[in-house]
């Protein structure tokens, strides 16, 4: 399956690989809330995984695996205690787990920076367990699972993404931020704008958890923080002189690639959904 991908050129993997994540990511949401959870639980730990090994790249020794477990542990504790299978105080069991990474570093001897790595343990932690941790929360609506959110706030994503590459592709002129990615320009951005803005006028119209202008707001959003997010990810690749963040993904590069817009945009989502749903 690998060699036949590799064969293809860039658009077509982008577009096989893209066809098969998307039914692998939809089916999980759609099934139960167990299948969402397990999947995104699957993606927090590849994720996580594979940002502690762009670090260890650049010389880091982070805590990779204890560092990913504790992001996993983060990621099953928000969805029991949000879905009221045990009470909200037991988020501090997560607090010995992350106050054990300074007590294992000091037994590191070959550890020459261990408070730079014990930043960087952390910095996993807080870039992307603690998003796809946001995650659950936005799919949790009074202890019940409603997937609409999480779904239409792919398909925004996703959109937004789409119309990007491809008014980028086609009519990208102005740079959006040379010094950090050369590639992206304002058309691109224009483009994944309006793409993610027809999503939610359809969002408005066949979901029923959230109003049109609710929609329009997340759309923007994802838009605005999507980007960011993006540009934050390809700022760490370049000080780290790497282009794609691993190659997991035929066409789309790794998990961090994939994945940047929403690490970002799911505090913002979480936010306004918090306070104005």
């Amino acid at each position: 399956m690998r060699s036949r991908l590799n064969s293809l050129n860039n658009l077509e993997q982008r577009i096989v690989a893209g066809i098969f994540g998307v039914v692998v990511i939809v089916s999980s949401i759609l099934y139960s809330d167990l299948t969402f959870v397990l999947m995104i639980g699957l993606l927090s730990m590849l994720t996580q995984l594979e940002f502690y090994k762009l670090l260890g790249l650049d010389g880091n020794l982070p805590l990779t695996y204890y560092g990913t477990i504790c992001g996993v542990s983060l990621v099953v504790l928000t969805y029991v205690v949000e879905k009221g299978l045990i009470g909200f105080e037991n988020y501090f069991l997560i607090s010995p787990f992350l106050a054990m990474i300074f007590f294992i570093k000091l037994y590191k001897k070959n550890d020459l920076k261990p408070f730079t790595n014990i930043g960087f343990t952390f910095l996993g932690l807080i870039y992307v367990a603690l998003p796809f941790s946001l995650i659950i929360v936005m799919a949790m609506r009074g202890q019940n699972y409603n997937p609409e959110i999480i779904l239409g706030s792919l398909l925004l994503l996703w959109a937004t993404d789409i119309g990007a590459y491809f008014a980028g592709t086609k009519f990208g002129r102005r740079k959006l931020f040379e010094r950090v990615s050369p590639k992206k320009s304002w058309e691109g951005a224009v483009g994944g704008a309006f793409s993610a803005a027809f999503i939610a006028f359809l969002l408005g119209l066949y979901f029923q958890t959230y109003q049109p202008w609710q929609w329009f707001c997340i759309g923007a959003i994802i838009v605005v923080t999507g980007t960011y997010g993006d540009l934050v990810e390809s700022l760490f690749k370049r000080s780290i002189a790497i282009k794609d963040s691993g190659s997991s993904i035929p066409g789309h590069g790794g998990f961090l690639d994939r994945f940047d817009g929403l690490l970002l945009s799911a505090p913002f989502i979480v936010t306004f959904l918090k306070l104005f749903s």
